[in-house]
């Protein structure tokens, strides 16, 4: 599937900001840009470094003033889209290296206070049959309501609520899945589906030696899905990180297929 994706965000700054952009699809085995532009307004610095786990780039500048960003990409979906059911968990002793941090609790993913629910609820399933399992119990047990969560809900909050947005969703699907012991990580993809249109955030588990994406939300596909970027939460993978005060003017995401 071909995706064509285009991002507008319009920020402005009182004084001199660094600010950390991660928003241009990941060029990675899975995906081929086939097509990019990026537009940024003047800014003071401009650098690029890699993303976490050299998925994607971020970009640093310093800005003053009006940040006016514009990207289009079409990028080519070339990912296996296996469901997961049948796939195996790799034993903790057996996981590869970098996939090991993505097992321990994390700043909005308290894995290690889900341990006895998971155990309780889903300790009659196994590998991806229980990652399945944990996706349709928080697709049928959530709400998913724009404003019901702030940047400090935690999986923790959103468990007792019931209600959040996409990232919320995947931060009780990387908790469950990391409570039994699967490795599981963010990610920040644009989508086919999600309403209303925006970045969007999905869970990415670790089954069969591979990174499956799954979001609990419903609303995205592997399919539909370019990758931006990952990360051990949400904390890792914001499109537009200010180290200081920015007011949004205006901000648009659009993803079609091409």
């Amino acid at each position: 599937m071909s995706l064509q994706i285009h991002a507008r965000l319009d920020y402005w700054f009182d004084q001199p900001t660094d600010v950390l952009l991660q928003l241009e699809a990941a060029a990675i085995p899975e995906q081929v840009i086939e097509a990019a532009h990026l537009d940024i307004s003047p800014t003071l610095h401009f650098a690029r470094v890699p993303s976490q786990d050299m998925i994607g780039e971020r970009i640093w500048i310093r800005i003053d003033g009006q940040l006016l960003v514009d990207y289009r990409a079409t990028v080519s979906i070339a990912r296996d889209l296996d469901d997961c059911v049948n796939l195996p968990a790799v034993p903790p002793h057996r996981l590869p290296g970098e996939t090991i941090q993505y097992l321990m609790a994390s700043r909005y993913c308290p894995s290690d206070q889900f341990e006895t629910f998971v155990q309780a609820e889903f300790g009659t399933f196994e590998g991806g049959a229980k990652i399945i399992a944990m996706r349709d119990w928080i697709n049928g047990h959530l709400s998913y309501v724009p404003g019901a969560s702030t940047a400090e809900t935690t999986a923790l909050d959103t468990f007792v609520k019931r209600q959040g947005i996409c990232r919320d969703y995947a931060h009780v699907m990387i908790t469950l899945a990391r409570a039994a012991g699967t490795p599981a990580r963010i990610a920040s993809v644009y989508a086919l589906g999600v309403e209303p249109p925006d970045f969007h955030a999905v869970a990415e588990v670790f089954l069969g030696e591979a990174w499956h994406l799954i979001d609990a939300t419903g609303m995205a596909q592997q399919s539909g899905m370019a990758k931006i970027g990952v990360g051990r939460d949400a904390a890792d993978i914001a499109f537009l990180t200010a180290f200081g005060t920015a007011t949004m003017n205006n901000q648009v995401v659009s993803v079609v297929t091409g």
